[in-house]
């Protein structure tokens, strides 16, 4: 049975909140953001038919995480992109707590979704289904219902599935906790989408060596990426160190061999994905010129989100840059989508040691070791010297400060800024760190230490949603 339409409330909301977003100093000229409520995990990442398109995750009605639906953009070129009607709303008892996160498959040219009906219980319990929806000709989406229920010897957590072709079957792989709370990646196969074969765990606590890896492992992606297959995913509970996974919740990539036959993977230690305050819950997909390229939520759930100065314009967070992924000797680079140079005006050489703080890319060289700090207008410092990197930020609730850190000989920096992020791509994308900040309107970037061996910077044109 299907819940009343909150469709009337979330066109008022879109209504009355896209001119305060618009004209906030903080809302991003180049990023996916949201005009209204709260924007998590990006979903259904695919080119199909001509067009690429992102959904994601989208409260239109509260900066909070509750009454998850799906959105969508399409776009021709990775570059500009537009609003399509919303895809899946929580309005059936199967999904009536959220449409959670999962992805988008070309099913013999149907665009189909597939994504997690999470459904919560009055005394305190939950469980989870998974789900497929089928776009219909005027670009909205016909929900077909559950295909997979809760598997046995889990909690109501196993949710986000990642689906694939390989040859003649369909792949899954889910994030799940089993009932000892530890946290797994389960993997499935279909013939058809709609019955579902399990084929064990594939990683997580106890498997290939590991232990206290987290009590719940969201957001998997698995896919080849050069002689290796990458499995990408967001452990929650891991515990933090000196220098690294010191984010309430990481992403890390781990490589291997996939058996299909076996539905086995054989991977080695895990690495964290980015090393700055915000970036979770990425997807991957495949274009038709081989590029594999991800995007990620510039967010983290918990910690300061609820602290975020655009609250007070009724929306927050937004996208990473879209990023192209590449394997080089046993290290997985991010580098950001070439498409984007673009977006570029006139370059600019080295001009002193400010800069108006704008959208703008940089580029520059430095010598190992090289002393070196950048400035974003006063509340966010990156610091460059013979150990690596210190990203460092105020905390929003307190006098606090906040360090991120990327250890290694730094010979190179690429430095994507909007209006409230920062994305740093160190040695042509061997590292990368990425931040949302706050300055006031009128901040300056600022420079010391040592002039760069080799510096220029674009400021970067408006474009992204029409």
């Amino acid at each position: 049975m299907s819940l009343p339409s909150r469709l009337p409330a979330i066109l008022q909301a879109v209504m009355q909140g896209q001119p305060r977003a618009l004209a906030d100093s903080h809302y991003p000229r180049w990023h996916h953001a949201p005009v209204t409520g709260l924007m998590n995990d990006p979903n259904g990442f695919i080119e199909f038919a001509g067009r690429y398109h992102l959904f994601y995750q989208w409260n239109p009605l509260a900066c909070d995480h509750t009454f998850k639906c799906w959105a969508h953009w399409s776009s021709i070129d990775l570059l500009h992109w537009q609003h399509e009607p919303i895809a899946l709303m929580p309005d059936e008892e199967y999904d009536r707590n959220g449409c959670y996160s999962g992805s988008a498959v070309d099913n013999n040219g149907t665009l189909t979704l597939c994504y997690t009906g999470n459904v919560k219980f009055a005394e305190g319990g939950r469980t989870a289904w998974q789900c497929l929806a089928t776009e219909n000709a005027d670009g909205t989406f016909r929900k077909i219902g559950p295909v997979l229920p809760l598997p046995e010897g889990y909690t109501g957590h196993v949710r986000d599935p990642k689906v694939w072709r390989h040859e003649d079957l369909w792949y899954m792989v889910l994030g799940a906790q089993d009932r000892q709370k530890r946290g797994k990646v389960l993997l499935f196969s279909s013939a058809d989408l709609h019955q579902w074969t399990s084929m064990g765990e594939i990683a997580g606590h106890g498997i290939n060596g590991l232990d206290d890896v987290g009590y719940m492992w969201e957001c998997p992606d698995l896919f080849p990426l050069g002689d290796q297959h990458i499995l990408i995913c967001c452990p929650q509970g891991i515990a933090r160190e000196e220098e690294c996974y010191l984010n309430t919740y990481p992403a890390v990539w781990m490589a291997g061999e996939f058996d299909y036959a076996a539905g086995a993977f054989r991977h080695g230690e895990l690495h964290e994905l980015d090393a700055g305050f915000e970036f979770y819950a990425p997807q991957t997909m495949l274009t038709s010129d081989g590029r594999r390229l991800l995007v990620g939520w510039m967010g983290v759930p918990e910690g300061e989100e609820m602290l975020q100065p655009t609250l007070n314009n009724g929306w927050i967070h937004q996208m990473t840059c879209l990023r192209e992924l590449e394997f080089i000797n046993g290290q997985l680079y991010q580098r950001p989508l070439r498409e984007l140079s673009a977006l570029r005006g006139e370059a600019n050489g080295w001009s002193g040691n400010a800069l108006p703080l704008a959208p703008m890319e940089i580029d520059l060289q430095t010598r190992g070791g090289d002393m070196l700090s950048l400035d974003f207008g006063g509340v966010l410092t990156l610091e460059c010297d013979a150990s690596g990197l210190r990203l460092a930020r105020r905390s929003l609730a307190s006098d606090e400060m906040h360090y991120r850190y990327w250890r290694g000989n730094v010979r190179s920096l690429r430095v994507f800024i909007d209006q409230s992020s920062v994305e740093i791509f160190i040695n042509g994308g061997e590292g990368e760190m990425s931040s949302r900040y706050f300055p006031a309107c009128s901040g300056q970037l600022t420079f010391s230490g040592i002039t760069p061996d080799a510096f220029c910077y674009w400021p970067l044109r408006t474009c992204m949603v029409e």
